[in-house]
């Protein structure tokens, strides 16, 4: 064997098994560590390791009486599949499913014991007899690519543990790196600041999780600004990526920003208004490998509100899994500036999965929902490969040029080149679907489904069944109102 051969052989296997990783983190002692599972978790026929059991509340019920429920997490990183097996505590088990369906992962189940497999990026819920509550999500991180270490320039470093931090101005140039097995207590407010990451594998709340903690401190937050779990404030190029989050207002909000990142990104909320991430009058953000479940508006894009002025334009979310316990879990739309209207424009969303809808009140319905109001014009949006779950309550599309008087001063411009192409819907809950503008100069227009299929069924114009003188809306229960133009439902499989 030639000495170039060896050193082939030993580099092959070097890059073969170094990167055939599993990591898990150490539990704090804390106030949200979760009973109702056990689980463990091993790469090919390794040694299993523990995951730490945390919980958090979402939202059963916010309407007249406020409800909530427990349900519980799990996270760790690895390079390839692992085998996770789960032991269940507070319940027999009937049966179990792991969502999104897409990903294929058919549980097995023996005793109080669940077994499967799942891959590095994937973000699941595993439900126990049809319990979408008190589940169990599961995170499965990338490894970690050159973290920070604690000591290094412009590194504020959270290892493992509790940290009680309050309200944190970050300054240009930082890292915040919160690592796994690490607990924050507090926010970041990025306020006129460039160049900063906010990344790790730990958890960020604006809950008090820790035993002996009385009160999170004041910091020094500016009373003008909101109290987000992560608010990035006419700031540029920020990147957060890695963490979870159990915020008490918006996971995140972006406002008046540019050159804007979210990856690999979980989040759960409880509260009334508790958005996922929300964008006002931003451009050039990047959203992608995010789970959300949220007690309002998974993603709500936006124009004018409060201090924030000006249009919105090349957003992009991929590779999302997103929750609405209540309201919608997209929204392009609502806010605008009646007086100098916003453009909303450039938006594009690429393999999304959508777990649930629930809201009751009709005008805040819509798995996909573009609501032009305050005189925004939105154009130029696409949804592609949207798999829509079979949601709880609610609808699957409700675009509408709309005059909302709770929130805005004027109708929307119009909405324009709208692409909806390999939409999926399978399920029996969905309420009607709308399409409708407002007047003739406040109008729908160029709206295209491409492959749109509804329990199986491949929805077109010229499709086989449908009587001449049905809308092609009528075959997936949506609503075609006045002053929509150019509206097609094509097929190209």
């Amino acid at each position: 064997m030639t000495k170039t051969y060896a050193l082939f052989i030993l580099f092959f296997l070097f890059s073969r098994y170094s990167f055939a990783q599993l990591i898990t983190y150490p539990q704090p002692d804390c106030k949200i560590i979760s009973q109702a599972y056990e689980v463990q978790v091993r790469q090919n026929a390794g040694k299993w390791q523990n995951t730490g059991i945390y919980n958090a509340d979402v939202a059963f019920k916010l309407d007249a009486q406020h409800v909530l429920k427990k349900t519980s997490f799990t996270y760790f990183d690895c390079a390839d599949s692992v085998t996770v097996r789960v032991k269940v505590n507070n319940k027999a088990v009937k049966n179990a499913r792991v969502r999104p369906s897409a990903y294929g992962i058919v549980p097995k189940i023996n005793r109080d014991f669940i077994s499967f497999t799942m891959k590095a990026s994937q973000y699941i819920s595993l439900e126990i007899n049809g319990d979408i509550f008190e589940n169990l999500q599961i995170f499965a991180n990338t490894i970690e690519q050159d973290p920070p270490k604690q000591g290094d320039a412009d590194v504020l470093y959270y290892g493992p543990g509790i940290h009680n931090v309050g309200r944190v101005n970050v300054a240009a140039n930082q890292t915040i790196y919160i690592a796994g097995g690490a607990i924050v207590e507090g926010g970041f407010t990025m306020d006129h600041i460039k160049n900063v990451k906010i990344c790790g594998r730990g958890i960020l709340t604006q809950l008090l999780v820790s035993k002996d903690t009385a009160e999170i401190k004041p910091g020094a937050q500016q009373p003008k600004l909101r109290n987000d779990q992560l608010l990035v404030n006419f700031s540029e190029n920020v990147s957060i990526s890695g963490i979870t989050v159990l915020p008490v207002g918006y996971s995140a909000m972006i406002g008046q920003s540019k050159q804007v990142s979210i990856s690999d990104f979980k989040a759960f909320s409880s509260k009334g208004n508790a958005d996922g991430i929300d964008i006002f009058c931003s451009k050039d953000v990047s959203i992608k490998n995010i789970f959300m479940r949220n007690s309002d508006d998974c993603i709500a894009i936006y124009g004018h509100r409060w201090q924030y002025y000006g249009n919105t334009s090349n957003i992009t979310v991929e590779n999302a899994t997103l929750w609405a316990d209540v309201a919608h879990p997209l929204l392009i739309g609502t806010h605008g500036d009646s007086d100098n209207p916003d453009t909303l424009q450039n938006i594009k969303f690429r393999n999304i999965t959508v777990l649930d809808q629930h809201e009751n009140q009709l005008d805040y319905q819509g798995c996909i929902a573009i609501n032009a109001g305050d005189s925004n014009y939105i154009k130029n949006v696409s949804f592609e490969n949207i798999d829509i779950e079979d949601i709880r309550k609610g609808q699957l599309f409700n675009l509408r040029v709309m005059y909302n008087h709770k929130y805005n001063t004027s109708a929307g411009a119009g909405i324009d080149n709208v692409l909806f192409k390999n939409v999926s819907y399978n399920g029996t809950h969905a309420n009607m679907s709308v399409i409708c503008g407002y007047d003739s100069s406040h109008a729908i227009k160029n709206i295209v489904f491409e492959n749109l299929k509804v329990n199986g069924t491949l929805v077109y114009d010229t499709m086989k069944g449908k009587p001449g003188f049905y809308k092609t809306g009528d075959m997936a229960n949506i609503f075609i109102g006045e002053h929509v133009e150019g509206l097609k439902f094509i097929a190209t499989n």
